[in-house]
């Protein structure tokens, strides 16, 4: 195993994927006017305007340290710091760059700025010419490692920067484990395949990068073929020379350092190997928080049809995972393990492909098992082999405990023993497109455009469907308009045409389409015109929409408005007539009531709002027999039948009182009243007879509150007698009494719109009304005035009072 290079299958080193970025493909064969030749010097001078882009910015961030360093000795600004850099560039005749590397390395005075001086001294390196200085170079490098997040970044920041000027072609990274063993930490330059299968070198196995971290000076091999050693990229750069730098940082070794060139060459003059020493001391830097695959991902082995799997993902232009079965003790299939991620992979969490690679699916992503399921669909693919493909399908992905999600176009295939995952996140542009195509669908809107220049007219798919005509047929002109419209319209279409053809205004119009299929459809034109540099008419771009329901919608919208307004003036002519007999029989202020050795008086308000006029009622008259009738009541409901119901009620109790009956008898008569002849109405009442010779009260009621007794400072509420509701039962007993009344008491009768509230019980709010009559003002009018101007209802109903005051 010492002298052959492993292989994938019995003798090469165990281990997962490493992280690697994919390889730059060399331009076609061929002269440069062939159209291949063409795009091969398209995409070098592309590449070259990348790498010349992020030298720029990399330039730009050692300027702005150097800067920093300005201001901090100068205590100046950071424009005054920025005008004193040009200024002392140009003096000492050198480039910002430059200038800013050397104040760099005169204020840190490490490694780095020891090596590049010592380097500066050097005629010409093993690559020729050298357009930047080692000590650029080496900045650039040294903040490309530090910038990087993981082990794969550094390694191409290394190549970039500081090794390709020495005419190196690959590179890697190498993490010395306890027990002897190397596990490939990051490269730059080798095939995805070849890292993978060199991504783990277990312990005692003769390598290059063996023999650089048992060699305190490293290994310097001229030529790899000659050495007769294995390593990484052997088939690739078999010739090429190596050489393999302990990585070391605070007396500790923590990997190697490992460099290709792709030719034999000479030994490294002193000065450029002092800078691969700079280099790897960087990488120790980088390697201290370098975590270890774990033994059972190190005993890993990467079959043949897997890493020609890994060489298909690093060809795509998508997102793609490598995923091979991870199986418990018992054989069971519990997960997948990402074994490969493409140099495209961009992680919904920010992690680097490093963390990625090599990790489990469900530890990955944990939600992929949740509302997408994606990973039940990667095990059926795995179970079946038969392909999975969706569109717009939800990933998630968790980032500190926060669910973020993306739209993805998802692909899954088994290939072998593996599965290939490849998603497409949804292209915003093409988003965009897919939700305007649908607003117009809904919105039932077609674009168009017209070229008046060449005659050229573009219509969408939705207005051809407008329009009632194939898409084979070709569109309308904006100047045949009218012969497609309802001729009751074209004065309306010619103000439209003349607005946007002749005085170059953006214009609208609606008028009646006439399709071939006979249907007539109301579409709404709206346009604007396209001029150029000159004010001249080039194109006309607009729209039109189908209206037809909003028209239709209209005509009945004012259709319903009429109706509705008259209904409206109906229902206000009919609670005005209500009103006006409600107050023909009641009026709110009536002529007080002569009788001698009593005070009567009466209190009617209407409802606030006229459509709830109701069928309060009260009476106060002295009958033929010398005795007071006393009464309130109130009918069920508002309205005209509520008015004309009280009014039946009212009259009839006059004219049964006048039989001399009492109070229990007119109430059960006037029962038979309500049930029988008002069309079976219900109503409450409290009906009495006040005899004046003997100051006494003979009343009864019918589910009505009873009447309240005033006396000297005490106000309750007389017991409740037996009695239900007017209406209710086509006979009913009443139960009466008598109240003896004496000088200066007060009785008050009153309707349920004195006291009734919707978030109050009756008890409560009968509590506040006696709290109120107690205390009473002089007169009983006043108090009437009180009990009004204190009342807490909030029914906005009708309210009756009768108050009485014995002299």
């Amino acid at each position: 195993m010492n002298s052959h290079e492993p292989s994938a299958g019995a003798d090469a080193p165990t281990g997962v994927p490493a992280q690697v970025l994919s390889v730059d493909t060399a331009p076609a064969d061929g002269p440069a006017t062939s159209p291949v030749g063409r795009l091969a010097a398209t995409v070098e001078r592309l590449r070259r305007e990348v790498r010349s882009a992020q030298a720029e910015a990399e330039g730009r961030a050692l300027i702005e340290l150097a800067k920093g360093i300005l201001v901090e000795r100068l205590g100046c600004g950071p424009a005054q710091a920025a005008r004193q850099l040009a200024e002392l560039a140009e003096q000492a005749q050198m480039t910002p760059l430059e200038f800013a590397v050397d104040v760099i390395n005169q204020a840190a005075r490490d490694r780095v700025t020891e090596v590049s001086e010592a380097f500066l001294s050097v005629a010409a390196d093993p690559a020729g010419p050298v357009e930047e200085s080692a000590a650029v170079r080496l900045r650039a490098a040294e903040s490309g490692v530090l910038a990087a997040d993981d082990t794969q970044a550094m390694a191409d920041s290394l190549l970039e920067h500081a090794l390709r000027p020495l005419g190196a072609v690959a590179v890697a990274i190498w993490a010395a484990g306890s027990d002897g063993s190397l596990t490939l930490a990051g490269s730059a330059g080798f095939a995805a395949a070849e890292a993978a299968r060199w991504h783990y070198v277990p312990p005692d196995v003769a390598t290059v990068a063996r023999r650089g971290l048992t060699e305190p000076d490293g290994q310097w091999l001229p030529s790899l073929t000659a050495s007769g050693l294995p390593t990484i990229g052997r088939r690739d750069y078999a010739d090429g020379a190596r050489i393999a730098v302990p990585a070391g940082a605070g007396g500790r070794i923590h990997g190697v350092l490992e460099i290709a060139w792709p030719g034999p060459e000479e030994p490294l003059p002193r000065p450029v190997v002092r800078q691969v020493e700079a280099l790897a001391e960087l990488c120790a830097h980088t390697l201290e928080t370098f975590v270890l695959p774990s033994a059972a991902t190190q005993e890993l082995r990467v079959l043949p049809d897997v890493v020609e799997l890994m060489d298909l993902a690093e060809g795509l232009h998508d997102p793609a995972l490598v995923l091979v079965p991870h199986l418990d003790n018992t054989g069971q299939l519990v997960d997948f393990r990402i074994q490969h991620v493409n140099s495209r992979f961009l992680d919904p969490a920010g992690r680097p492909r490093a963390v990625v690679g090599g990790a489990l699916l469900l530890e990955a992503y944990p939600m992929a098992a949740g509302s997408s399921e994606l990973f039940q669909r990667v095990e059926r693919v795995y179970a079946t082999g038969e392909p999975f493909r969706a569109s717009r399908m939800r990933l998630t992905a968790l980032v500190d405990q926060v669910p973020l999600s993306a739209v993805a176009d998802i692909s899954i295939s088994r290939h072998g023993c593996s599965v290939l995952l490849i998603w497409r996140i949804e292209d915003e542009a093409a988003r965009l497109a897919s939700l305007l195509q649908h607003a117009q669908r809904l919105g039932r809107i077609g674009g168009f455009e017209e070229n008046l220049l060449t005659g050229e007219i573009t219509w969408n798919g939705q207005l051809f469907n407008l329009y009632g005509r194939p898409t084979t047929s070709p569109p309308v002109p904006l100047e045949d308009l009218p012969a497609h419209a309802h001729s009751d319209d074209a004065v309306a279409i010619g103000r439209f045409l003349r607005a946007l053809l002749h005085h170059r205004r953006p214009a609208s119009a609606a008028f009646r389409l006439l399709r071939p299929d006979g249907v007539t459809r109301h579409i709404r034109v709206v346009a604007e015109p396209v001029l150029d540099t000159d004010g001249e008419l080039l194109v006309v771009r607009g729209a039109y929409q189908d209206i037809s329901a909003q028209h239709w919608t209209e005509v009945a919208l004012a259709a319903t408005r009429d109706q509705l307004a008259q209904t409206e003036q109906q229902a206000h002519e009919r609670n005005r007539l209500t009103l006006q007999l409600q107050h023909a029989i009641m009026p709110p202020a009536q002529a007080p009531l002569r009788v001698p050795g009593l005070q009567v008086a009466v209190r009617y308000r209407p409802a606030e709002t006229e459509q709830l006029v109701g069928g309060d009622w009260y009476d106060a008259v002295v009958l033929p027999s010398g005795l007071v009738l006393l009464c309130v009541g109130d009918v069920a409901g508002h309205g005209i039948e509520a008015a004309t119901s009280m009014v039946v009620l009212r009259n009839a109790l006059r004219g049964l009182a006048v039989t001399g009956a009492g109070p229990a008898q007119l109430l059960a008569w006037l029962n038979i009243v309500a049930h029988h002849l008002t069309g079976a109405v219900t109503a409450t009442a409290v009906c009495g007879l006040y005899d004046g010779e003997r100051r006494t009260l003979r009343w009864a009621r019918a589910g009505h509150l009873p009447p309240v007794l005033v006396r000297e400072e005490d106000a309750t509420a007389l017991p409740a007698l037996k009695g239900l509701l007017l209406g209710a039962l086509p006979e009913a007993v009443y139960e009466e009494t008598e109240e003896q009344l004496a000088a200066g008491d007060t009785l008050l009768m009153y309707t349920d719109g004195l006291i009734e509230r919707r978030d109050r019980s009756v008890e409560e709010s009968l509590s506040h009304l006696l709290d109120t009559a107690r205390s009473a003002p002089t007169t009983l009018d006043q108090q009437l005035d009180r009990l009004l101007t204190y009342s807490k209802s909030d029914t906005d109903d009708d309210t009756c009072i009768v108050g009485i005051r014995v002299s």
